[in-house]
Order: C-alpha cells, then structure tokens, then sequence
C-alpha cells in the first residue's frame, strides 16, 4: 500500500469518534503544558531573581552573624571593632555596619513596623538605592548624632499619602526624628522589600538603642569576590578566636555571602525545583500515555474486521502497524501541541500577575522546554502505540474476517 493510503486511513480512524478522542489527549495536554509551564515559569522566576541581585552588582557582599539564619546560633557576634578591621582590608572598597532598631514608627495616628536600619551614607550605594527628593544622609549627621531619617518609598507613602514628607517628623520609639530625603522604588529582592526601610545615623541608632554588637556588615569588594570573601573569613576566625582548620561554616559565628554566591545558590535551587515539577508533570504523561494504549486496544477490538478486509485486498503487517502507530503519535502529537500552546498561555498569564506584584517581570519561554515537550509526546505515542499496533498487525486476515 501507499504511504498516503495508510496516512489516510490512520486519520480516519481518529476522526470517527472525535469526542473518545479528545478526551484520550488530556492527560497529554496537561502532562505536556505542565512541563512547558514550570520550566518556562523556573526561567522565568531564576531570571528575574538574577536581574536583581546583578542590579547591585556581583561585588556586594554582606556579613551577618550566625544567629540570625541558624536557631540557637550567635546574633551578637559582629562588633564595631570587626567593621574596623575589615575595612582595613586592601580587598574592600567600603564597609558599611548597620544596627536593626526594633521600635515602631509613628505619624500623627499612623503607625507602621519598617526596618529601621541605623547606618551610614555608604549603604545607599552598596544597595544602589537612589534619591528620589531631599538628601542621603551625610558625615555631619554621623558626626552629630543627629535626629534625622531618609525614608523609603512606600513607607512615606503609607505614613504620609499625598503630603511632602521633607521636613516633618516622624517618631521612632521615643524618638522624634526630621525626613531629610525619600528613596525611589526599588521594588524586591528574594522577596524582602526594599521600599519599607527607615534610615538614621549609625551613631544615633547606637544612643537610642544602646546596642553594642551589630546587626549585619555590608560592603563592595575590589577584584575577585571570592578573595574578598576568603580574606574576611580569616580576619574574622583570628579576631574570634574560631579555629577551622577544616574550613567548615558551620563552625564559624559568623557568615560572609557575596552576591555572586546567591546566585549560584539561586541557580542550583530553581534548576532542581524546576526538574522536581517537571517530574511531577511528567506523571501525567505516563497516565496520558496508559490512556492512548488502552483506547488503542479498544479500537483494535472495535476495528478487527476492517483489519482483516485491508490485510485480503494486500495490505502488510507493517501498513498495519505503520497505520496504528501513526494514529497513536497523531494523538499524543495533537495533544502535545495544544499542550504546548496551553503552558505558554498560562504562563504569560501569570507573568503579568507576578509583574502587577514584583513590579517587571518577563515571561521566558523555553525553547528547550518546548522541543522537550514535542519529544516526550511522540516518545509516549511511540512507546504505547507499539503494542496496540503489533497486536493489530500480527491478527490473521482469515480469523479476522469471521470476527463479529
């Protein structure tokens, strides 16, 4: 027989009965659009997570004491003389030390909870965080100890709505403290907003909070990150007196990570969540794929004397097969590609959500998703379709023909 006769004929037969056979291609449509949607949504998430941490630049690191990631761990093992002696270090550009301020911040009746972050006027840069009115803070603030706050976008949104907030006072505890500048958005970093943060003079936290210890250290390194990080680490074991010859983290009270090593860490953790959803879909496929054997037997069944009147008037075992395969990889084939369509839509769909919340974020659609996807739905239509389809084309013409 011709090769069109038989893809003729392998058509006709799925087009006989439409509904079975929309409804045999769903486990492959959802299987096949789930692969697309989480990897192209892995992409796009590792992507915009990336973008963020590169708009700091690779050369920021911070240092922060055990405590504050490992329960039962040090919180007050970074001191000012620590700042010091890390700043004299030729690897590092500037150093900032930060204290955390646990009060509440007030305006008239509103009251809110931002991060209060006693610093100095090196942090806006180490964060590359930009003036949107007034002024940063400023040596003569240090210097002076003095009661004045740079904040944040969204939080002089909520403390102040439509008003100027340059020149007014805002309460800090029992504190009151002059706005001297506002902060642009600067939407989200691993999911910490970055819009909520109350700055004051390092001094004056220190004073109001009679905190000895710092919270965290931030800095830019020069050259490598990774000697920075290496040279830090040593200055901190011998200042600690931590000995770790066998170079354990662990076993340090403190942590040093560099911008560069949360995104290997970003990569490594989007890279086995998406292959762990990708998986979990790839259920789907093998259920799709149990799905389109099982309605293929049926249809042998169903069609035993029709395979037996093509086998009389000279058709081959494998028109036969051919015929059954074809019908099997046109399902799954089918399937595949509004699977493909579907995953795409959806995934674009909830890129504009994630965008209305994180502020810009692209949809990434896989290409390799895709081609993998149109792969493993002609390897399912091939692997069950096989059976079915020899089993159609091992059946005797004579027995066929008697079949009712």
């Amino acid at each position: 027989m011709h090769l069109s006769d038989t893809i003729q004929t392998a058509v006709t037969g799925i087009t006989v009965n439409k509904t079975r056979s929309v409804l045999t291609t769903l486990g492959i449509i959802i299987g096949v659009g789930s692969v697309v949607l989480m990897v192209s949504m892995g992409n796009s998430f590792q992507g915009y997570i990336l973008e963020q941490i590169e708009s700091f630049g690779t050369n920021t690191m911070d240092i922060i004491p055990i405590g504050l990631e490992k329960f039962g761990g040090n919180v007050e093992s970074l001191t000012v003389e620590d700042f010091e002696a890390v700043n004299r270090l030729s690897t590092v550009e500037r150093v900032t030390p930060v204290i955390i301020v646990s009060d509440m911040v007030h305006y008239g009746n509103e009251e809110w909870s931002p991060l209060v972050f006693g610093t100095r006027q090196t942090i806006f840069g180490n964060y590359g965080l930009s003036l949107a009115r007034g002024r940063l803070l400023d040596e003569t603030d240090e210097d002076g100890a003095r009661f004045v706050a740079v904040v944040s976008h969204q939080t002089a949104v909520d403390l102040f709505g439509d008003l100027d907030p340059l020149g007014r006072k805002i309460q800090i505890g029992e504190f009151a403290f002059t706005v001297v500048g506002v902060l642009e958005g600067q939407g989200s970093l691993l999911m910490q907003d970055l819009d909520k943060p109350v700055y004051i003079p390092f001094s004056t936290a220190r004073a109001i909070s009679g905190q000895k210890t710092l919270s965290f250290v931030t800095l830019k390194t020069i050259g490598d990150p990774a000697l920075a990080k290496e040279d830090i680490t040593l200055l901190l074991r011998e200042r600690h007196r931590i000995n770790n010859p066998e170079n354990d983290p662990e076993n340090d009270d403190f942590i040093a990570r560099s911008a560069e090593q949360v995104t290997s860490i970003v990569n490594t953790v989007t890279l086995g969540l998406t292959v762990f959803l990708s998986l979990v879909a790839g259920i789907s496929l093998l259920v799709g794929g149990i799905g389109i054997m099982n309605i293929m037997l049926v249809s042998v069944t169903e069609r035993t004397r029709e395979i037996g009147l093509r086998k009389a008037v000279g058709a081959r075992k494998r028109d036969i097969l051919l015929q059954f395969l074809l019908e099997a990889v046109s399902l799954t084939l089918t399937g595949g590609i509004i699977g493909i369509i579907g995953g795409a839509t959806i995934g674009w769909l909830l890129s504009r959500l994630a965008s209305s919340v994180l502020g810009e974020f692209s949809f990434a659609l896989s290409l390799s998703s895709i081609l993998l996807a149109v792969i493993m739905a002609v390897g399912t239509g091939l692997v069950f379709g096989i059976y079915p389809a020899r089993r159609a084309a091992e059946l005797s013409p004579m027995e066929a023909l008697r079949y009712e």
